[in-house]
């Protein structure tokens, strides 16, 4: 066959695949839960036990009924809320404030503020509960460290130096936590319990990973990251396994066990769905379209739902400045799967 057969054939059959998921999505937006205000926001995290859904939005987060789209109530002052971790077993949860360089501590039943907790470190971002510890770790996303806290007394036990900026986290609850460090395109994992940490790995082709998730059963990591890849590495000695396509302006991930497919929430407007097969043969399943800013992401790993938090905007007058929120516009995207 000639070279421009085998390129024709090849068009052909990408063009009949792309048509071919274009007709039969896996995934549809199954609702829009609308919450008010205007503020922005960032991580969210689903209680597949209680069928609850925090968000961080604003000053305040905000915790939502997952079948009814209701509000169930706010906590307030938490002033540039980043993410929200929940220690089940202690009936606790615990918020990053960005702006007041603290962590805010709340009983998961009631809602109430049970204690403040400052931070050794500058704009506390992503936060992460380790059960088998019984830890909290706080990223601060400007002065490259982690603060850790007993989650059982509330109090500062430990201050983690790191190579350089702290994004998400993972934990396999086997005593390894682990945090991509985007500026340094690297991951590393820490020891839960001496609280060293114990490896760096470069990531290979990625660059400036943000979102992390894990496959504690086939000891998988999953990060995406800024030039539209997603990296897969091996858990327990930092070999990257695969790399592939993602889309742009990237910031969360997710992974369902019991499908085994892993999420990229892309604030391009779409989502990327990659299947795996026992830690391995990992490909791309679809690319949903959701909507220009959904960047985070959750999953409910009970009922297989993800949520994504997003708005609409105003068109920038400097297309250097981030553009303004629409008044009212802001909502959780509920996407379902179809199959």
């Amino acid at each position: 066959m000639k070279i421009t057969n085998v390129v024709l054939a090849v068009t052909l059959a990408l063009m009949s695949s792309q048509h071919m998921q274009a007709q039969n999505p896996a995934y549809k937006i199954a609702g829009k839960i609308k919450l008010e205000g205007d503020g922005g926001w960032d991580y969210l995290t689903a209680d597949d036990a209680s069928g609850k859904l925090y968000v961080s939005h604003g000053t305040v987060t905000q915790v939502v009924n997952e079948s009814t789209g209701a509000l169930i109530g706010t906590i307030p002052d938490t002033k540039g809320v980043h993410g929200i971790t929940l220690a089940k077993d202690l009936n606790k949860g615990f918020i990053s404030d960005g702006k007041d360089t603290a962590v805010t501590v709340f009983d998961l039943t009631t809602l109430a503020v049970l204690a403040k907790i400052k931070v050794t470190g500058i704009n506390p971002d992503a936060i992460l509960y380790d059960p088998f510890s019984h830890n909290v770790f706080v990223y601060n996303g400007r002065s490259s460290n982690a603060t850790v806290i007993d989650a059982i007394t509330n109090k500062v036990i430990e201050t983690i130096a790191l190579p350089g900026k702290p994004e998400f986290s993972a934990t396999d609850e086997k005593g390894n936590v682990y945090v991509n460090i985007e500026d340094k395109s690297k991951i590393c994992r820490i020891n839960s319990t001496t609280l060293k940490v114990e490896q760096t790995w470069s990531i290979g082709k990625g660059e400036e990973p943000s979102g992390l998730a894990i496959d504690n059963k086939n000891h998988r990591l999953f990060l995406v990251c800024d030039n539209k890849l997603m990296i897969i590495m091996d858990a327990q000695n930092g070999t990257v396994i695969a790399s592939l396509p993602i889309g742009e302006n990237v910031d969360g991930a997710a992974f369902d066990p019991e499908t085994e497919r892993v999420y990229s929430s892309n604030g391009e407007g779409t989502m990327t769905v990659i299947q795996g097969t026992d830690g391995k043969d990992y490909k791309v399943l679809e690319n949903v379209v959701t909507q220009k800013g959904a960047r985070t992401i959750t999953i409910d790993k009970k009922t297989h739902h993800l949520y994504l938090p997003t708005a609409e905007f105003e068109a920038p007058t400097d297309p250097k400045q981030r553009p303004k929120v629409k008044a009212g516009s802001f909502v959780i995207l509920d996407i379902e799967p179809v199959k």
